[in-house]
């Protein structure tokens, strides 16, 4: 009998042991293993958007009003999953390219446009959805009033300073609003918004951050803010 116990307890024990490596395996599948995927399919947008680019034929560049000397913005029709342009949060000193749509397919590995918001640079809200996982917007959280998040396209460089953040229900489709959170106001300026889900490992809220056009560059002119 107590050799049967003891027989059954060895199982048990490499049973657990086993349990355990297998957390620990797909525990580190979660981190490393997402973060590898999201890492190759930036580099294949990033390689589609310098493709975009390079050929005239594929993206026609249309100017709006702006101040003098501003660039043109390039009128962007692309497809759901498509790269549109780089988003940088030098703060966190993050880059990413952002595709067209916010599906689940289209964000599964990159940030997206909300489809029928303004597009870089144009008056109103160029709003961008994120999922929060490590390598794309798990430390949105430590932005603040004052720092710069910058939006590259194929004919400028457009800088926006962050203005506020707020943590709303998934509901609070206001925040996207041409005047973020003034549903039906015109909008005086260019703006950005960045959602994800909060708080961090779950969904039943949106962690939001706002921000303000504050300069446009030329895109042969980088932003001080990226360095060389």
């Amino acid at each position: 009998m107590a050799d049967l116990l003891r027989g059954t307890a060895r199982v048990c024990g490499e049973l657990l042991i086993t349990l355990g490596l297998v957390l620990l395996l797909f525990a580190a599948y979660e981190v490393y293993g997402k973060t590898a995927a999201i890492d190759d399919h930036q580099n294949a947008l990033n390689n589609q958007l310098d493709h975009a680019w390079d050929d005239p034929a594929l993206i026609t560049p249309a100017p709006t009003a702006g101040p003098a000397g501003a660039p043109g913005q390039a009128a962007l029709a692309a497809p759901p999953g498509d790269a549109i342009g780089r988003l940088y949060l030098p703060k966190l000193h993050l880059h990413w390219v952002v595709v067209e749509g916010v599906s689940l397919k289209d964000i599964r590995y990159a940030p997206g446009h909300y489809p029928g918001t303004a597009l870089p640079g144009q008056p109103g809200n160029f709003a961008v959805a994120g999922h929060r996982l490590i390598g794309i917007f798990w430390d949105l959280d430590q932005l603040r009033p004052g720092d710069a998040a910058i939006v590259e396209t194929r004919t400028g460089w457009y800088v926006y300073q962050v203005s506020q953040t707020e943590v709303v229900s998934p509901h609070a489709v206001e925040v996207i609003a041409p005047t973020p959170d003034r549903p039906g106001q015109a909008p005086d300026t260019a703006y950005l918004t960045l959602t994800t889900c909060n708080p961090k490992y779950n969904n039943y809220q949106r962690l939001v951050v706002h921000g303000r056009l504050v300069q446009r560059l030329p895109h042969e002119q980088r932003p001080a803010a990226l360095g060389s």
